[in-house]
């Protein structure tokens, strides 16, 4: 496994709020798994979907319960609250934003059928950001097999930074994407390394690399 950073700027480690950990056990494990390879921070990404309407309150409350779990059970992980927040008309923009260290926030667009997106422009979006004081930070971008070499040339311009997923270059997310964050790794556009860790499977693949 590649070297790690001692804190996860994307992870999906809260119980019952997404596609994640389904249950206080599954996140109980995941964080014993992070700090297990050195991670002694985590950053809850929990997402901002029409599926998954999560709001701040709601994470933040999360957070505190599971953080009160790690210190019984002497795991020592530290969270923070925050959000994946998806780029589209029904859940952006918001009027409260969960952002992580020196305002950070986490965006992340469609996988498929971009034009849902629409009328928002991802990279005035991330300008909107910007100039509102925060560094957005575009979750996986090589996962975005839509996306052309212009694109993330636009939104690396428009002051993006760029999380890679951890796994992405050994093939968890296909080959497609393994091509694109070779490329995206070779560009020099990557500043953070994040699990996007969801369950178990995530760890035994991680475990095997």
């Amino acid at each position: 496994m590649e070297k790690l950073p001692d804190y996860d700027c994307h992870c999906h480690i809260l119980p019952g709020l997404d596609d994640g950990a389904a249950d206080l056990e599954e996140s109980l494990f995941l964080c014993r798994w992070l700090t297990s390879h050195g991670y002694r921070e985590a950053v809850c990404t929990s997402h901002s979907t029409r599926l998954y309407p999560n709001t701040e309150g709601e994470v933040e409350a999360a957070v505190s319960v599971l953080q009160r779990e790690l210190d019984r059970e002497g795991i020592d992980l530290r969270l923070f609250p925050s959000l994946e927040y998806r780029l589209i008309p029904q859940t952006w923009p918001r009027e409260r934003l969960l952002p992580w260290k020196d305002n950070h926030i986490l965006i992340e667009l469609r996988l498929r059928a971009p034009e849902k997106m629409e009328p928002l422009v991802p990279e005035v979006e991330i300008r909107r950001l910007v100039e509102a004081g925060y560094q957005p930070v575009l979750a996986h971008p090589e996962r975005y097999l839509w996306a052309t070499p212009d694109d993330y040339d636009r939104w690396h311009a428009a002051g993006a930074a760029f999380q890679r997923n951890l796994g992405s270059l050994q093939g968890f997310y296909g080959s497609p994407a393994a091509e694109r964050a070779r490329y995206l790794l070779e560009k020099g556009y990557y500043t953070f390394l994040g699990t996007d860790l969801h369950n178990r499977r995530y760890a035994e693949f991680f475990d095997s690399l």
